[in-house]
């Protein structure tokens, strides 16, 4: 079960825009993440474009992938 504290927070760029909400986001570092939009953002329909820059959780269990949670 995962928990709050569990979960990375870091910030990154979109680069790519892939379907279904799915986006290659090139985080501070240089590592490419893929993301999917996290469940308010994808109930509102908050809409993301090439170049956002967005706040993403990861799990350290899977650095590949990871959930946007805020467009900054």
């Amino acid at each position: 079960m995962s928990t709050r504290e569990e979960t990375l927070e870091m910030e990154g760029t979109i680069t790519d825009v892939l379907p279904n909400q799915m986006f290659k986001v090139e985080l501070e570092n240089g590592h490419i993440v893929t993301c999917y939009t996290g469940g308010k953002m994808r109930r509102f329909r908050i809409r993301l474009v090439l170049g956002d820059q967005v706040k993403i959780e990861m799990t350290p269990y899977d650095l590949d992938k990871g959930r946007i949670t805020f467009r900054i």
